[in-house]
């Protein structure tokens, strides 16, 4: 059930690379948006991930990172929940910047 709900930084990478359509969506605070982001990435703070359910498409995929992994897991889950094929990309943007992108900031 769980790996039901993780995608790998590179696989979201290969996704970028081949042009999928999926939504990119960052569930941190705005003040770690503008620290570091991932280019393309929708911000929406987890607790405000219930009032723009609508804004969040059910007909595509959504990968939804934070720091760690933590958040974006709980935000994914739920969604799911909502009808929403969403996932966590593990270890979330701290992982991206170690094993995709060095470019983006570390804090």
């Amino acid at each position: 059930m769980v790996e039901e709900l993780i995608i790998e930084p590179r696989e979201v990478h290969n996704m970028m690379q081949k042009g999928t359509k999926f939504l990119l969506l960052d569930c941190r605070e705005p003040w770690e948006y503008q620290t570091a982001r991932i280019e393309g990435a929708t911000l929406i703070p987890m607790r405000q991930i219930p009032q723009k359910l609508d804004d969040i498409p059910k007909e595509q995929p959504v990968v939804v990172y934070c720091h760690g992994g933590v958040r974006s897991f709980d935000a994914a889950a739920w969604l799911k929940q909502q009808g929403v094929n969403a996932v966590s990309m593990s270890g979330g943007i701290d992982r991206w910047s170690m094993e995709i992108d060095p470019k983006v900031p570390r804090y």
